[in-house]
């Protein structure tokens, strides 16, 4: 198992669990589309790559504003 996915430190550095678990399935399939890793492989798999840009700062959630439900949960002023 990945050691970073039993603290609660790779959650804090997303903002919760959901966040992080989409993140991750995100980044997954770039991977396995072709995208490049962020960091070196090292033998290791596409989850390992991801959980490992993650935690290094690679990678990290972004808001998607085109998306309706996004802007509706924006605080008002925001949008």
């Amino acid at each position: 198992m990945i050691e970073a996915l039993k603290g609660d430190e790779i959650i804090d550095k997303v903002g919760g669990r959901f966040k992080l678990c989409a993140l991750i399935q995100r980044r997954l399939v770039q991977l396995m589309d072709g995208a490049r890793p962020m960091v070196e492989r090292n033998g290791r798999s596409d989850l390992e790559i991801a959980v490992e840009e993650i935690m290094t700062g690679k990678i990290e959630p972004q808001l998607d504003f085109t998306d309706p439900a996004t802007l509706a949960a924006l605080p008002e002023g925001k949008n």
